[in-house]
């Protein structure tokens, strides 16, 4: 799972795209994001439990309609995308998706959505949302382009986890897991780094995403680990 930037390049959406997340609530994801496949717009969204479903960001008020219709109908290729978690492909939204999400389909349609295209955030069982590329015309994607999305969201899923974490409040649980339970937690830690061949900070972050999807605390998720009656693989 990547964590840094990629190249320090100022072309490189992999380092645009985790300078506007480092911004915080100040930075522009979208235009990044859209820029990397040249697409006109883009929107990124956080769907369902434990994040709550929210837009994030959206290029422009097509791409909020967009997002909108989704969360309130509660179907959509977001949602497919982040269910399946595999990109969802709609070249030509007036002949795709009927079947799979009618209601959507009808309100899109409406909107005269000619291309959409979903990509989910999630870290490992822990969904987050989705990101969404649209087009007024229909357009294909490339598949060096689904696979830079993919890589892309990757990124995106990380740091947005990162960044939920941040911001939950301290608990006497998490103040007791430091004091008293590190040992267990390293172990944990060390497991699934082995297990999935990443860094332990990806790891950690696993561990932390599983449980805060969960509501348990870490501790708990490393004991279980330990035990091997949980195993976060990716």
């Amino acid at each position: 799972m990547p964590t840094t930037a990629g190249q320090d390049s100022s072309g490189d959406p992999f380092a645009l795209v985790a300078a506007a997340l480092a911004d915080g609530e100040n930075g522009d994801l979208c235009s990044p994001l859209r820029a990397a496949v040249s697409m006109p717009g883009a929107v990124v969204s956080t769907l369902g439990a434990p994040m709550g479903s929210q837009t994030l960001c959206a290029s422009t008020r097509l791409g909020a309609q967009i997002d909108e219709i989704q969360i309130d109908l509660g179907e959509g290729p977001s949602w497919e995308a982040l269910r399946t978690r595999h990109p969802v492909t709609a070249s030509d939204l007036q002949v795709d998706g009927g079947a799979r999400w009618p209601g959507a389909w009808a309100a899109l349609r409406e909107l005269d959505v000619g291309a959409l295209f979903a990509f989910p955030l999630f870290v490992s069982t822990l969904g987050i949302g989705s990101i969404a590329l649209y087009s007024v015309t229909a357009r294909d994607l490339s598949a060096a382009d689904i696979e830079r999305m993919r890589s892309l969201a990757v990124v995106v899923s990380a740091m947005l986890l990162r960044r939920a974490l941040s911001r939950l409040e301290e608990t006497d649980d998490a103040a007791e897991e430091r004091r008293y339970s590190r040992r267990e937690v390293h172990q944990a830690t060390g497991m699934v780094a082995a297990r999935n061949g990443i860094g332990v900070d990806d790891a950690l972050l696993l561990l932390r995403g599983h449980a805060y999807g969960e509501g348990r605390s870490v501790r708990e998720v490393a004991a279980d680990v330990i035990s091997r009656r949980l195993d976060l693989g990716l």
